[in-house]
């Protein structure tokens, strides 16, 4: 804008724009200068809410809360709205909520408790149906619905592959200008782990591949242990909770003030299920027994196999101890020295990051997904299980080196939101020229026409099948969630359909 009037004040000046043509100039340019300054929205969709405390529910949380904070946009967070019957599956403590508004403020409240005021965004529902099978939840009906035209600017789907593999209506991506996936979660590891798992992954994977394809112009793999799909990229977008910066510098001053910090051993925090890291550690516990001897160590989780890891825990000879699980940040794990988590079916394991920003000493397997943390001095990375005792006793030994503030700062959701801006290419611009056409060249075959009309076919055919029942019930659909029911439109407020 500043330099748009100076360059119009110039050549008014020098008389090289005629009077007549002067205003006409000065109000393009305005125009122009007007389109620029409009905060462009960006809608970002998950498959999770609190008080799930899961990664998809709390992670775009805070990338909300961070872009906000920027202020260079305006945005809206889009969660799912369970009925009572699913909410007394999914969240903790059989908590429950009457209607969208009194979620709404429990999620505030949570997260000010955390980072402090931050400037408000927007907070909307759609309707959605928890999958016993799948143990995760799938929205039902046209969830693009939830955002009007003229807001549909920039679309985030955390989970785009969760969110679009029964997708049917509205395409994402002639909807809104921009759609950018953001990959949470290792689904071809799970599924190898179930029954006739190789054959599902290999299903899975292309539907994956294909959905991502066909609804998102970009997609973040938060690792290298994520699914490679068209259009990717690997970044780790994703920070820690403020309250874990602010221990770890605490820890920071004891040391430095040759204060003893940390009064505890070993500890593992991660919900409750075999495949989140339980069957490795009490298999590497197990093993070597006789190596480990001396080793004390805590595991906090609650889940469907707390019995099962709790039985096997009390098999082994060294002292393990399994406790109900508890908010990382509680104060009964600041003063743990090392984390051990051998999990391989995490993307980024946060835990393992909130453990490094309180200063801790940490064991976890060379693995893709821990790519992020070999720039941290604290991380100790293991290869084979000799090497995993080695560290482990090493670790008990030994005290934690103090992060510097640029690593620190890499742990921030200040520093992943600026990761996030640069790699999804979101960051406020000048719209980009239009190249001139080539239509005109006689039997010229545009390429990425060709391209864009064979994608237009593969979403017309997937929005086809997505719309019969049977078809979306063969490939694990909830049944009747085409639409929301009478029950949930009254709860979220909307006219049921047909009405």
């Amino acid at each position: 804008m500043r330099y748009s009037s100076m360059l119009l004040h110039y050549l008014r000046a020098s008389g090289r724009i005629p009077w007549k043509l002067q205003w006409p100039c000065a109000v393009g340019w305005f125009c122009e200068a007007m389109a620029m300054a409009r905060r462009q929205h960006i809608t970002i969709f998950t498959t999770a809410s609190l008080p799930w405390m899961t990664g998809t529910a709390v992670n775009p949380l805070f990338r909300a809360a961070y872009l906000a904070k920027a202020g260079d946009w305006e945005v809206t967070l889009v969660v799912p709205w369970l009925s009572k019957g699913d909410q007394m599956l999914v969240y903790p403590n059989k908590m429950k909520f009457s209607g969208p508004a009194e979620q709404e403020g429990y999620v505030w409240r949570w997260l000010e408790e955390r980072t402090g005021p931050l400037p408000r965004f927007n907070i909307i529902f759609y309707p959605g149906k928890f999958s016993t099978e799948k143990r995760s939840i799938l929205p039902v009906g046209d969830i693009t619905e939830t955002i009007s035209d003229e807001k549909a600017d920039i679309a985030v789907l955390e989970e785009p592959e969760h969110l679009t593999w029964y997708h049917h209506g509205r395409r994402w991506k002639k909807k809104f200008r921009k759609v950018i996936g953001v990959v949470h979660t290792n689904y071809l590891e799970y599924v190898k782990r179930e029954k006739n798992g190789y054959i599902q992954a290999f299903l899975l994977k292309h539907i994956n591949s294909w959905v991502t394809d066909i609804y998102c112009h970009k997609v973040i793999r938060l690792s290298g242990a994520t699914q490679e799909v068209p259009r990717s990229v690997i970044c780790n977008v994703h920070g820690v909770n403020p309250k874990f910066i602010e221990i770890g510098k605490l820890k920071h001053q004891q040391i430095s003030q040759r204060e003893q910090s940390f009064f505890k051993g070993a500890y593992y925090i991660g919900k409750m299920v075999w495949s989140k890291g339980y069957t490795e550690l009490l298999h590497l516990l197990q093993k070597h027994q006789k190596e480990l001897s001396g080793l004390k160590m805590e595991l906090y989780g609650s889940g469907e196999d707390s019995d099962e890891v709790k039985a096997s825990a009390e098999k082994l000879n060294l002292d393990v101890r399994v406790y109900p699980g508890r908010d990382h940040a509680d104060s009964i794990f600041h003063d743990y020295k090392v984390f051990i988590n051998p999990s391989t079916t995490d993307v980024v394991c946060t835990t393992t990051a909130e453990a490094l920003a309180m200063g801790k000493i940490v064991i976890c397997a060379n693995h893709p997904s821990n790519e992020f943390f070999k720039r941290f001095p604290n991380c100790h990375m293991y290869s084979t299980e000799k090497e995993f005792v080695r560290l482990t006793m090493k670790a008990l030994s030994e005290e934690p080196i103090p992060l510097t503030e640029e690593l620190r700062h890499e742990l921030s959701w200040e520093a992943a939101t600026e990761r996030f801006v640069r790699v999804a290419e979101i960051a406020p611009a000048t719209p980009a020229k239009q190249h001139p056409s080539t239509s005109q060249r006689f039997m010229y075959i545009n390429p990425d026409e060709l391209k864009k009309n064979m994608e237009e076919a593969s979403a017309f055919f997937h929005n086809t099948i997505s719309g019969f029942e049977a078809a979306r019930c063969v490939f694990g659909a909830i049944p009747n969630s085409l639409q929301p029911d009478e029950q949930q439109c009254k709860e979220l407020g909307w006219r049921p359909q047909g009405l």
